[in-house]
């Protein structure tokens, strides 16, 4: 597949390499944001916990069944005019969130229509895009572009909460629509063009000594068949059950335990502030030393910043917020360009955008169960000490589940597939 802006300039891939960064600050600060207003739908509402954190579930959920056709759909027209109509599509969404007036609206319009555009316009054809201008550094460019994220939480989480103090959350709603549509629209018309190719194998990193026969190549079908595909599947859903649990609740824990909801928003910006410098970290090391070993580390972090939280509920006017806030931004942070590099190092080859789509259902799977399960969990029994428990042991299960796959030492394709 060809784009007639692929070959270009030499500084042609870096130029989209910063479009992108900016697409996924303005497109998931808005996902982020949700912490903010699930306090502000609290408040307004009165619904359970479950009931607004399940507006969330439902939107990642929707995002997770869409990825396999998305990775299928990008590989055959591009990840350009894809995220073109993603924009398009989540512009609508957050419009039709701010009228929500009861729980199901705000199911259809954020975890629906918006849902929809986040998928399409969102990680899965950005990390497509990358890779393939950047197919021997898999890791360091996805951890660039990824570290856009954290611009977008450390920028657009505190903005959410200021535009809710200053006009309500319907207008915040509004003001995100046509922030991310005015910058989305013309930076994917203007400045990204696809890659040559999204489909030619790569090999990176520690992982270049595999050697694939002539003619054979990974497809999903024969991917679900190699116990490492379950493997690294454990570990975008086990990674996504702590983390989007904390991300998407830690707003309301601090609000609970006596932090004012604009400071808690702060704590917000600081761990997207946090999350660059890990995604940077992170995705460079991987290159160097290993996907198993820099995932380890981050996750050694996101098992500390549950501690750390628990910690902040007891002293919530000290400093231990915050270093919940950079513990949890540096380990959240190796979930972007970490899985993406796995899977590429096991999965590479022209069938890589489906295969990716199908372990991303799988991420946005455990998105939706800890961010809802933290929620009913606390609905159940008005704390969320059972939730970061469970936190806790996910925080150990997915690194172990690396190890397990080991991208470092990649299998070839089956021969004659």
């Amino acid at each position: 597949m060809t784009s007639p802006g692929s070959a270009g300039t030499p500084f042609r891939r870096w130029i989209v390499l910063g479009a992108v960064f900016v697409n996924l600050a303005m497109l998931y600060g808005a996902w982020y944001s949700y912490s903010v207003f699930l306090v502000a739908l609290l408040r307004e509402f009165h619904w359970g916990r479950s009931v607004v954190a399940g507006g969330f579930s439902v939107f990642v959920l929707v995002h997770g069944a869409l990825s396999p056709f998305v990775g299928w759909l990008t590989g055959r027209i591009g990840p350009r005019r894809i995220i073109l109509a993603g924009a398009c599509l989540l512009g609508g969404g957050l419009l039709l969130a701010a009228q929500t007036s009861q729980w199901w609206h705000l199911y259809l319009a954020f975890g629906g229509v918006a849902a929809m555009g986040i998928s399409t316009a969102g990680w899965l054809p950005s990390v497509l895009m990358v890779r393939g201008w950047f197919p021997s550094q898999v890791g360091t460019a996805v951890g660039i572009a990824s570290a856009g994220i954290g611009v977008g939480i450390s920028g657009l989480v505190p903005l959410a909460q200021y535009l809710i103090d200053l006009c309500g959350w319907r207008w915040a709603f509004r003001i995100f629509a046509i922030l991310i549509v005015g910058w989305v629209l013309p930076a994917t018309l203007w400045l990204l063009r696809d890659p040559a190719s999204l489909e030619a194998p790569v090999t990176t990193g520690p992982a270049s000594n595999a050697r694939t026969p002539a003619g054979a190549h990974w497809t999903l079908t024969i991917a679900i068949r190699d116990g490492r595909y379950w493997a690294l599947a454990g570990v975008f859903f086990a990674g996504n059950v702590v983390t989007q649990m904390l991300l998407v609740h830690q707003v309301a824990y601090l609000v609970d335990h006596g932090v004012s909801p604009l400071s808690a928003a702060t704590v917000g910006g600081v761990v997207g502030l946090a999350s660059i410098v890990g995604k940077l970290t992170w995705g460079s090391m991987s290159d160097r030393t290993g996907r198993e070993l820099a995932y380890t580390l981050a996750f050694i972090c996101t098992l500390l910043s549950v501690g750390a939280l628990v910690v902040a509920g007891q002293q919530p006017a000290s400093i231990i917020p915050y270093v919940y806030a950079v513990l949890i931004g540096l380990g959240y942070a190796g979930t972007a360009p970490l899985t993406p590099a796995a899977a590429s190092d096991l999965f590479a080859g022209p069938g890589f955008s489906t295969i990716f789509g199908s372990l991303h259902t799988l991420l946005c799977v455990g998105a939706a169960v800890g961010s809802w399960g933290a929620g009913m969990l606390f609905d159940l029994t008005g704390s969320y000490a059972g939730a970061l428990w469970v936190a806790a042991a996910c925080a150990v299960i997915a690194p172990t589940l690396m190890w397990v796959a080991a991208p470092s030492r990649p299998h070839p394709a089956p021969e004659g597939k």
